[in-house]
């Protein structure tokens, strides 16, 4: 989590050589400190909470800072995807409230579509960085960029039947 706000700063100030830097780095310790967690059995209710919030974190902000028309970049992330992309997430975490007031669940596993999705929009915002900081338009941005609309969208309308079966 400590990452977001530098990340935010280094794109909004330009210098998106940092950005990818801390980008990297952010998914690095994210994926070490889960392998160490499991590795030696130190999975914590806490950071069960705390990994896919930091997770959220830095995709959400990512998304937003590069879709702002104020910042000068060469390759922009639409607004309405970033639109798409949080309302999604927004929607999930009404309906686990929704589902953990109503059944008192309160673990909700990730689906391989809500992994598939996660790896997509990290490699968007990766995409998208490079291409800002090489300052060139990528060929396969566009393929990159509607594969991972299409599997928010998927993905979304998945938790979502999972939700109802829960209700």
């Amino acid at each position: 989590m400590a990452f977001v706000p530098l990340l935010v700063v280094l794109v909004v100030y330009g210098h998106l050589g940092g950005a990818i830097a801390v980008f990297l780095l952010a998914g690095m310790t994210d994926a070490l400190d889960g392998l160490m967690a499991r590795k030696f059995n130190q999975k914590t209710s806490l950071g069960a909470f705390l990994d896919p919030l930091a997770d959220k974190l830095l995709l959400v902000s990512s998304f937003i800072v590069l879709s702002l028309t104020s910042i000068e970049l060469t390759v922009r992330i639409p607004v309405w995807v970033t639109i798409t992309i949080i309302s999604r997430d927004i929607l999930l975490v009404i309906s686990v409230l929704v589902i953990n007031l109503t059944s008192g669940q309160r673990v909700f596993y990730p689906s391989i579509f809500g992994k598939a999705t996660t790896a997509a929009q990290l490699l968007t915002i990766l995409v998208t960085l490079a291409a800002n900081y090489l300052k060139i338009q990528f060929f396969f941005f566009p393929p990159v960029l509607y594969l991972t609309l299409a599997l928010t969208i998927i993905s979304g309308l998945h938790y979502f039947g999972r939700g109802l079966r829960i209700v």
